[in-house]
């Protein structure tokens, strides 16, 4: 790829933005180290400026503002080439109630689940998982194993935002899929070590344990990776996303979620994936470059 002037944006206004902060430093730092002239934002509204005169920007924001279609839309206005999603798919992504209406209309597998806008008695046998419909990063989601758990749980997913997703709890092996472009990458399974994989889990270290590639057979690959691009497709996303899948004892693969901005450090989910075929963390989000240029209609070579 050519060199080019490009713009990481990190930071922003939700929940997430510590998480955000680090993927935007490490993408940043890879693309310099390319070559390529690299400029960084802070975003801390969401009308900002600095990106000015940039060949492309590199969304690194997380949450709300970052995955949920508003700095897309911002972004188009000014006529930026941007990476990742565009403001429809990134809406219906990081909007679960959407999420799991496309999916159950595409016919990739997913929880039986309930949509809560205010406490209401449970319809979904136990055990479930209650989460808020937009947000990201396991923020705000609660196990309800026992009846006297609901209240709290669904109170602590309303709390983070005006509605919540009850699931009905996959037992079984936690799995995550990248992909790139129109393929798949190798599945990651992870293993939280004590409890499950909430946001603790994720971000502190030795909190979880991540195999690339999974130990799973090749025809339960193969209906992993197969379930994780439908709901890619299903969603309408472009260029790159991870999508979290969860297997039950007989290898059924159960869709969870989206992630049209998975986390980007070196050691993230999505560049474990890209590392285990051989595409080293550098050269992974100079692809990410390209593919989004080219599909905004701009072109890199």
């Amino acid at each position: 790829m050519k060199t080019m002037k490009i713009c990481v944006l990190k930071g922003g206004v939700s929940e997430e933005r510590e998480v955000s902060l680090r993927s935007g430093s490490a993408v940043a730092g890879a693309l310099k180290d390319l070559g390529h002239e690299v400029s960084e934002v802070d975003v801390d509204c969401t009308e900002f400026s600095g990106f000015e005169g940039a060949d492309a920007v590199f969304i690194a924001l997380h949450g709300t503002y970052g995955e949920d279609g508003g700095v897309q839309r911002y972004l188009a206005s000014k006529g930026v080439a941007f990476t990742g999603c565009g403001e429809d798919a990134s809406r219906k992504a990081f909007d679960k109630e959407i999420t799991k209406e496309l999916f159950v209309r595409a016919g990739v597998p997913t929880p039986r689940y309930q949509v809560l806008r205010s406490p209401a008695p449970c319809t979904l046998p136990l055990p479930v998982v209650v989460k808020p419909a937009k947000q990201g990063s396991s923020v705000g989601v609660s196990r309800v194993h026992t009846a006297g758990d609901w209240e709290a749980a669904v109170a602590e997913a309303l709390r983070h935002d005006d509605c919540a997703i009850a699931e009905t709890m996959v037992v079984g092996r936690e799995l995550t899929v990248g992909i790139l472009g129109d393929r798949t990458l190798p599945v990651v399974e992870i293993r939280p070590v004590g409890g499950f994989y909430d946001f603790a889990h994720k971000y502190t270290a030795g909190g979880s344990e991540y195999f690339c590639p999974a130990e799973l057979s090749d025809s339960v690959t193969a209906a992993v990776q197969e379930a994780a691009l439908a709901a890619h497709r299903a969603l309408g996303c472009e260029v790159y996303s991870r999508v979290d899948v969860l297997i039950d004892g007989e290898g059924k693969p159960s869709v969870l979620e989206v992630n049209t901005i998975p986390g980007m450090t070196a050691t993230s989910l999505l560049p474990k994936a890209a590392k285990a075929e051989g595409m080293e963390f550098g050269p992974l989000c100079e692809r990410i470059v390209e593919l989004s240029v080219a599909a905004r209609g701009g072109a890199t070579r």
